[in-house]
């Protein structure tokens, strides 16, 4: 992560904070960030020194940094791959987690000519097939034992462990075809031995979702855990979705990774009011989803909101809980001391129609819109992506997920 300090201290007055834990009020208060990028101090009426800046919030809620655990910016490495600037800083994003964009033979470049020079923070997860994501669906990662090489892979990890948090593999008929769960069960070996989260992407069989979960164990990821396609969304079988509970009591995460082709407002919707939350918010942004019908962050926590999800758990899901996952800080992020990384965003009424990923409608009521980025004592203005106006209500096919019958 890049930080541009100015010398001037941060003055945000009037902000409600959210997502920050246990033992932080929710009452509206003012921040004073300090010429070094750390909070100087938390509380009413504060005085701003001689030069310094002052944002007024006007009451719009505060909370850390949002963080997209599920994304894919390895731009110009992959073909699906978007610009990290386009999800992130000024979309309230301020950790991007790429989900497998690159293997072990590419990694090398996504560190030096993406991460490195990026104003976000950007964290990995290792594709397990070591071409990773370069010419997505249409060359597949894990056409057979050839396209993984154990050795190079731990090697890589080793050599970045400051960046690659976890192992990722797509399991998905259209990926691993006749290999079926076996690439599972070596990415998860892999990870075994780096002590390393797995995430998993879960698709149309074979591998079927069941089997998936049982190779998992506590720490590990499944993404796109509301999909609705066919022989893999948890609603359709009684007995997977009782599986999928019982695997996240026993700490499985479960991520939305929304994407192009792996969200259902139904199936969302049918979960949580069986009281089956998602552990983590994520975009799976990435060139064919964009626009059409993931949007950005804000939109995607909105459409959470929309189906039930509690607004602190929403903000949880997209703050802390990810950071976990990656390993960073999630406990004193409001005290002096502490580096300041917020966002700052409203939740403003909306009459908005958008689709889910399966091409149905629906109506977000409620909509979260970034408006300030906070690095140090830098302010960044946010805002939400809206894409045009053209696609705004289509679906379309995604190259990335495998599902071919989209609109």
């Amino acid at each position: 992560m890049t930080f541009h300090a100015e010398a001037s201290p941060l003055l945000i007055s009037g902000v409600k904070p959210v997502g920050f834990g246990r033992g932080v009020s929710q009452e509206a208060t003012d921040i004073l960030i300090g010429g070094d990028g750390k909070i100087a101090g938390v509380g009413n009426s504060l005085q701003a020194p001689d030069g310094a800046r002052r944002i007024d919030a006007k009451g719009a809620y505060v909370s850390p940094g949002w963080v997209d655990l599920h994304a894919h910016v390895w731009h110009g490495g992959t073909d699906i791959s978007i610009k990290p600037q386009v999800c992130g800083i000024e979309r309230g994003v301020t950790t991007i987690v790429d989900a497998g964009s690159a293997g072990e033979a590419n990694f090398h470049g996504f560190r030096e000519y993406i991460i490195e020079p990026a104003k976000e923070r950007i964290k990995a997860f290792l594709n397990i097939g070591s071409i990773g994501l370069v010419a997505c669906n249409r060359v597949s990662e894990l056409i057979d034992m050839r396209s993984i090489d154990i050795d190079r892979t731990i090697a890589c990890v080793e050599a970045n462990r400051d960046i690659i948090i976890g192992i990722k593999v797509r399991a998905s008929g259209v990926i691993v075809g006749a290999w079926g769960i076996t690439p599972v069960k070596i990415a998860k070996k892999v990870a075994k031995i780096l002590k390393l989260p797995l995430m998993v992407h879960v698709g149309e069989p074979p591998p079927v979702f069941d089997e998936v979960l049982e190779i998992l164990g506590p720490g590990d990821v499944v993404t796109h855990c509301f999909n609705g396609k066919a022989a893999a969304n948890i609603m359709e079988d009684e007995n997977l979705f009782l599986l999928a509970q019982r695997c996240a009591k026993d700490g499985i995460r479960l991520d939305v990774g929304h994407g192009g082709a792996s969200f259902s407002f139904k199936v969302a919707e049918l979960a949580i009011q069986r009281g089956l939350l998602p552990f983590s918010i994520s975009t799976d942004l990435h060139a064919r989803s964009l626009d059409n019908p993931v949007w950005d962050m804000g939109t995607t926590m909105s459409k959470l909101l929309s189906v039930g999800m509690p607004f602190e758990a929403v903000i949880d899901a997209s703050t802390r809980a990810p950071m976990e996952v990656i390993g960073l800080p999630t406990e004193n992020l409001l005290s002096p001391g502490t580096g300041a990384e917020f966002t700052v965003f409203e939740v403003n009424d909306s009459d908005l129609r958008i689709v889910d990923s399966m091409g149905y409608n629906a109506h977000l009521p409620r909509l979260i819109e970034p408006v300030w980025t906070i690095l140090g004592q830098e302010a960044i203005k946010a805002s939400r992506y809206v894409p045009p106006q053209k696609s705004a209500l289509e679906s379309s096919a995604c190259p990335h997920c495998g599902w071919i019958n989209a609109r």
